[in-house]
């Protein structure tokens, strides 16, 4: 496919639902919530719409956002997946905690953050510090919205919201950084325990309705493979590591039999599981039945085949050339996906096909 290059010398260096479901996408009917949904999501970029960019004021430049028109705070070219699950519901999208200006939250807070882990649980806005910034939140949505205020969450809505956990992709990815498969795969374990804590304590805070989605597939992303040598038996039949994929299945498996226990305990509590690695894995298995371009070749980037991703010239970098638009392809700049491949991963979410129980996403707000 034709790659765009762009005259980037002015761009800063880059650092480390839809109106219609194309014909091979699974079909989904529109929520119907009779009343207006509240959700509450923790995670890290894969859902962070823009608390990177409130927070810090770190602007990514173009193509970032391109289908935007601007840069609107999210690691892609245009929408994510929870995105494209809040147009299901016909609300508005998530507006970041960290957002400080024009600023509503009726329908509630995004506490994701880019580069988010489980792990230390009080570092740098992870899942920890996010549950602890939610608690304050809530204190403080509760005691306003007595006195008045009309753009927060009211204390009746807490208890009936959906809390999405979406987190688990950068503690995997960082550990093989460092440590050998065996030695990863120890780790898993410590990071289930910090997202058990965050739901518990979610839980006791009044939250009934729980999202949680597990890992991806980690050893599909181009930024895991431009590193290992071609002539590696660490690849799989579409080109995957298979030492990445299998630890996320690990943390995938204990994910879910945690969800199990949790449901036992708390037994009216109501916890949604999502497969979201066999929706990908899927999409990279079968992208030419969907429509898609080559699943490991990067839309933004630098280098050209077989990956297209380069750590020195990143997606936004001097001398990165991007994918026009309109091409299908999965990853957007080697770690993230593009807005078409988070509308087909959303497509899969809303079928229920990949969630246990297998409940509409709109459950908690009929």
């Amino acid at each position: 496919m034709k790659m765009n290059e762009k005259g980037v010398g002015s761009y800063l260096p880059a650092i480390i639902f839809v109106v219609a479901v194309s014909l091979c996408f699974a079909s989904n009917v529109e929520g119907g919530c009779s009343r207006s949904p509240v959700i509450f999501n923790m995670g890290d970029s894969n859902s962070d719409t823009g608390s990177v960019l409130n927070g810090f004021g770190f602007v990514r430049p173009p193509p970032f956002g391109r289908l935007f028109h601007r840069y609107v705070g999210r690691v892609t070219d245009g929408r994510l997946i929870i995105d494209f699950l809040c147009e299901n519901l016909s609300t508005s999208y998530l507006t970041p905690y960290l957002k400080s200006m024009g600023s509503s939250f009726t329908n509630g807070a995004n506490f994701a953050v880019g580069g988010g882990k489980t792990f230390p649980r009080f570092d740098f806005f992870n899942l920890g510090l996010q549950s602890v910034q939610f608690f304050w939140f809530q204190n403080q949505s509760i005691e306003l919205t007595s006195k008045g205020y009309k753009d927060f969450v009211k204390e009746e809505d807490f208890k009936r919201a959906l809390y999405m956990v979406d987190i688990g992709q950068n503690d995997l990815a960082l550990a093989f950084g460092n440590s050998s498969y065996p030695q990863v795969v120890e780790r898993i374990p410590t990071f289930m325990a910090e997202i058990e804590y965050a739901i518990v304590s979610l839980y006791q805070h009044g939250g009934r309705k729980f999202w949680v989605h597990n890992t991806g597939p980690l050893g599909c992303l181009p930024q895991q493979l431009v590193n290992i040598s071609r002539s590696s038996d660490d690849f799989d039949n579409h080109g995957c590591l298979k030492s990445r994929n299998n630890a996320a299945k690990k943390f995938n498996k204990q994910l879910k039999a945690m969800c199990k226990k949790l449901r036992a305990a708390m037994k009216d509590a109501t916890i949604v599981y999502v497969d979201i690695f066999a929706i990908k894995y899927d999409l990279i298995a079968n992208a030419k039945l969907y429509g898609f371009e080559n699943p490991l070749m990067v839309c933004c980037g630098h280098g050209g085949p077989p990956y297209n991703f380069d750590n020195l010239i990143q997606c936004g970098g001097v001398g990165f050339s991007v994918c026009e638009e309109g091409s299908k392809y999965v990853s957007w700049d080697g770690i993230h996906y593009t807005q078409v491949a988070n509308q087909f991963v959303a497509s899969k979410i809303l079928s229920t096909n990949f969630s246990t129980p297998p409940l509409h996403f709109d459950f908690f707000c009929d």
